[in-house]
């Protein structure tokens, strides 16, 4: 991220220097993605989810969604380009953002399912925090000079929202693993009753899903717990022999399905070990500076760094 505007010029013109630039945009995206999503969430626990309100909500998180991951792309492809780095197919494939801005894209024009809006929202939640920690808090209320060596202080809302991310971000990943998995089958029921594009959009999102599983861990780590749950569920003796086998039969073909998708198989391993989820940066989004591709870990005091080994980082 940009750093704020000097702390020499007057509030008015800090915070117009602010909105002035594309991360600004970014957060913008971000701030109306929730509160699209708040407002959706009341047509719907009011059980009017197809009216005119349930269907503009609806819509706005997702082209809000397209806007803040569009805008990462463009950045980074801006930087690839400026490194002279021409990222083919598979690159391109194997982003994140990419992923994300394209099931965006899909979910914008496809039938209303409520579950989708959820993973980009809890992103949402962190990338707002992100922001307002790094970039806007600072510009309204600048810290002190630090003397030569110290840490510069942040203000109490500051630490607040950092001990916040700290502490309910590997919480929340593993929270959107989860609804990542439930969308799935979700999806596949609608196939199965053959609603309108459901076959299409099982498809897209089976592939979109697969490279999760190849490059989150938490999605592993999710996925591992369930299968584990049910095992455990169907151990017991008093559990019919034919669902044990549908199970252990279930599993299987998931395993083939895994190992003949598997990227590495095909560009020789390319794709590199399973990283966490990248959303600051899983669920893609950080915005980057002028001429760098990923946020660092320094520069929001390592709670929002680009790879998801934050347990590392904090």
């Amino acid at each position: 991220m940009a750093p704020p505007p000097p702390a020499s010029m007057p509030l008015g013109q800090r915070l117009a220097a602010l909105a002035q630039t594309l991360q600004f945009a970014w957060f913008a995206g971000h701030v109306t993605l929730l509160l699209a999503t708040l407002r959706y969430s009341l047509s719907y626990i009011t059980f009017n989810y197809y009216s005119r309100w349930a269907s503009f909500s609806y819509r706005t998180a997702f082209l809000s969604a397209c806007v803040t991951y569009g805008i990462v792309v463009y950045k980074a492809y801006r930087a690839r380009m400026r490194a002279g780095k021409q990222g083919g197919v598979v690159a391109l494939a194997t982003d994140e953002n990419v992923q994300y801005l394209i099931m965006a894209l899909v979910w914008l024009f496809s039938r209303q399912i409520p579950l989708a809006i959820l993973p980009f929202s809890v992103y949402s939640v962190f990338h707002v925090a992100t922001y307002v920690r790094s970039n806007l808090l600072p510009t309204i209320q600048p810290p002190p000079a630090a003397q030569a060596g110290a840490k510069p202080q942040g203000s109490a809302a500051s630490e607040a929202i950092g001990k916040f991310v700290k502490e309910y971000y590997d919480g929340s990943m593993t929270l959107v693993a989860l609804l990542e998995i439930f969308l799935w089958f979700r999806v596949l029921g609608s196939a199965m009753l053959f609603q309108k594009g459901s076959w299409i959009l099982l498809a897209v999102y089976t592939v979109f899903f697969r490279a999760r599983v190849a490059q989150s861990s938490f999605v592993q780590e999710a996925i591992n717990q369930l299968t584990a749950r049910i095992d455990a569920q169907l151990a017991n003796q008093s559990t019919p022999p034919a669902a044990k086998q549908g199970w252990a039969t279930f599993k299987g073909i998931v395993k083939q399905a895994g190992d003949a998708t598997d990227i590495r198989r095909y560009v020789g391993g390319q794709q590199g070990a399973p990283k966490k989820a990248q959303y600051v940066l899983e669920g893609c989004g950080t915005i980057l500076d002028e001429d760098t591709a990923v946020m660092t870990k320094k520069t929001i005091d390592m709670f929002a760094s680009p790879v998801d080994d934050r347990r590392k980082s904090v």
